[in-house]
C-alpha cells in the first residue's frame, strides 16, 4: 500500500514537472521569436491623418465602476487626447453604485461645454459586468473604431495618432499597446507585478504576434475595429476575462491583431495585496474558463497552423501552470522522503533536473525582457537577479490562491466580476489607508497559506536528518513566498 502511494505521488509529481518543462520550452520559443522580430514594421499600411478624408471616426469607451479616487484624473487626461473633435466621441460607461455617479455627471457636463463629444451612459443593473457595459455602449457608438481604457490608465495625448493609423489594413481587427506602470517602484509588491507584466507585454505578446500566432487584447489600452467585434459575436460576460474570450473568437475568424511594443500606456498597479489577490483571481480563473470555452475550437480550426494551435493551447493554459507548480511544491516533501526510503526509485528523481532547467530557461527569457525596458549593464543584471528570485518566491506564495481560481474556472463555477480597487497612488509618501473600496474581510485562504509556510519550513528542516539538500533552496523560496503573502494579507486591511 505504501509503495503504491509512493508510485502515485511520483506519477503526479513527474507529470506536473513535465508540463512545467513544456511551458518553459514554449516560452523559450517565444524568446527566439522576440529576438528575431523587427520591432517597427515600416511597410505597414497606415492612414494619413494629415488628409481629412482618411481620418477615421473613433469612439473612446471608459468602463468604470465606483472609481472615486481616479475618476477626475481619468476624465482630465482623456480630454487632452489630440484628435479632431468632429471625429471623436467619448463614452463614460458608468456602472457605479456610489456617489461618483453624480460627480462624474457634473464633470462630463463641464467637458461637454468645451465642445467635447462626451456622453455619460449609466445602466440600472450590472448584467454582464464590464462586458455588458461595453456591449451596451457599442449599440450607440458612432465610431468605426473603439478605443478602450480602464479607469487607472493614462494614455498620452498623441496615443490615437500612433495607433489608429494601422487600421488602414482592413484585415486588422485590433491594435494593442504595451502597459506601463505609474507606480512601479512604490513597493516590493508593485515591483514584482511590473516585472511579470513586462514579461507578458514583451516576450509573450511580441513573440506570438511576430509569427502570426494568437495574442489577446488586454482589456484596455487598445482599439477594436467595430466590425470585428460584431463579426466575432460581440462581448460576452460568461467568463471573467471577456477580453481573452473575444480575442480568440475574432482571430478564429481570421482577423489580425497588431501589437505595438513601442507605444506605452501607463497605468496604476495595485499597491495592496488584497487588491492584487482579486486581480490575480479574476485573471487566472478567467484564463481557465476560456480554456474550457475555446480550446476545442482552436484545436479543430482548419484555418490555422499546428504551431499556432500549440501556442494557442499553451496560452489558454497559462494560468493552469499554477496548478502544476502547486502540485510540485506540495509533493516535493513526500517525494524527498520517498527518494530516501526506496533506493530503487532513485532514478526517478533525475526528473528534478527538469524543474532546474525550466527555471534557468525562464531566468534567461525574463532577462531579455527586463533589459529591453530597464536596460542592460552589470548593475541592472544584479538588480534583475534580485527581482527575479523575489518574483519567483512570491509567485510560489500565490500558487494556492491562483490554483483555487484555476480549479473553479475548469469546473465551471461561476462568480461575480470583482473589480480591482484603484488608489491614485504613485509616490511613497502617499498612503492607501482609508480606501473605502478595500475588502475588510481577511481571505480564508490565509489560514492555509500560514499552514503552508510552516509546512515548507518543515521541508527545510527535513533536509538535515536526511542529509539531502537538493530541494532546500526550493523549500526556502516557498517558505518566503507563503510568508510574504500571509503577512502582507494580514496587514492589508484599511
Amino acid at each position: 500500500m505504501e509503495l503504491a502511494l509512493a508510485y502515485f505521488i511520483i506519477v503526479i509529481y513527474s507529470i506536473s514537472l513535465l508540463l512545467i518543462f513544456f511551458y518553459s520550452l514554449a516560452q523559450l520559443n517565444l524568446l527566439i521569436n522576440y529576438l528575431s522580430n523587427k520591432r517597427q514594421d515600416q511597410t505597414a499600411q497606415k492612414f494619413n491623418l494629415l488628409d481629412p478624408k482618411e481620418i477615421p471616426f473613433v469612439t473612446i469607451q471608459l468602463p468604470v465602476f465606483n472609481e472615486e479616487y481616479v475618476m477626475d484624473r481619468l476624465l482630465e487626461n482623456i480630454a487632452k487626447i489630440e484628435y479632431p473633435k468632429s471625429k471623436l466621441e467619448i463614452q463614460v460607461l458608468d456602472d457605479s453604485t456610489d456617489d461618483t455617479v453624480s460627480t462624474t455627471a457634473t464633470t462630463v457636463a463641464k467637458l461637454q461645454e468645451t465642445g467635447l463629444d462626451i456622453q455619460h451612459i449609466t445602466r440600472t443593473d450590472r448584467s454582464g459586468f464590464k462586458a455588458g457595459a461595453l456591449k451596451e455602449g457599442l449599440k450607440v457608438a458612432k465610431g468605426e473604431f473603439i478605443a478602450i481604457f480602464d479607469a487607472d490608465f493614462l494614455p498620452a495625448s498623441d496615443w490615437l495618432k500612433k495607433t489608429v493609423i494601422y487600421f488602414k489594413d482592413e484585415e486588422i481587427g485590433v491594435v494593442q499597446t504595451r502597459w506601463g506602470h505609474l507606480n512601479r517602484d512604490y513597493s516590493t509588491l508593485t515591483k514584482i507585478q511590473a516585472f511579470a507584466l513586462d514579461a507578458h507585454f514583451t516576450l509573450e505578446q511580441v513573440g506570438r504576434n511576430s509569427k502570426g500566432h494568437f495574442i489577446n487584447f488586454n482589456g484596455t489600452a487598445g482599439i477594436w475595429r467595430k466590425e470585428c467585434i460584431i463579426d466575432a459575436g460581440n462581448w460576452e460576460g460568461d467568463t471573467l476575462t471577456e477580453d481573452l474570450d473575444l480575442s480568440y473568437r475574432a482571430q478564429l475568424k481570421n482577423w489580425k491583431f497588431k501589437y505595438l511594443e513601442n507605444v506605452e500606456t501607463p497605468a496604476e498597479l495595485p499597491v495592496v495585496i488584497s487588491a492584487a489577490r482579486s486581480q490575480q483571481f479574476r485573471w487566472n480563473k478567467g484564463g481557465a474558463e476560456n480554456f474550457r470555452k475555446t480550446v476545442w475550437s482552436v484545436i479543430t480550426a482548419k484555418n490555422i497552423s499546428f504551431k499556432t494551435k500549440f501556442h494557442g493551447v499553451m496560452h489558454l493554459l497559462n494560468s493552469s501552470m499554477f496548478l502544476c507548480v502547486f502540485l510540485v511544491a506540495i509533493l516535493s516533501i513526500p517525494s524527498l522522503y520517498i527518494k530516501n526510503t526506496y533506493g530503487h526509485l532513485d532514478w526517478v528523481f533525475s526528473l528534478l533536473s527538469l524543474f532546474t532547467v525550466s527555471t534557468i530557461i525562464l531566468f534567461v527569457c525574463y532577462w531579455f525582457t527586463y533589459k529591453s525596458i530597464q536596460g542592460s549593464g552589470f548593475n541592472n543584471f544584479v538588480d534583475y537577479i534580485r527581482i527575479f528570485f523575489t518574483f519567483f518566491s512570491v509567485a510560489l506564495g500565490f500558487s494556492l490562491h491562483n490554483t483555487i481560481a484555476v480549479l473553479e474556472g475548469h469546473m465551471g463555477k461561476r462568480s461575480e466580476f470583482v473589480r480591482t480597487p484603484k488608489f491614485n497612488i504613485s509616490t511613497l509618501k502617499q498612503s492607501w489607508k482609508g480606501n473605502k473600496y478595500l475588502a475588510k474581510k481577511l481571505s480564508p485562504n490565509m489560514i492555509l497559506e500560514f499552514a503552508l509556510m510552516v509546512y515548507f519550513m518543515f521541508g527545510m528542516y527535513s533536509a538535515i536528518p536526511l542529509n539531502d539538500f537538493g530541494l532546500f533552496p526550493f523549500h526556502f523560496m516557498l517558505f518566503l513566498g507563503f510568508g510574504f503573502v500571509f503577512f502582507k494579507s494580514l496587514t492589508s486591511r484599511a
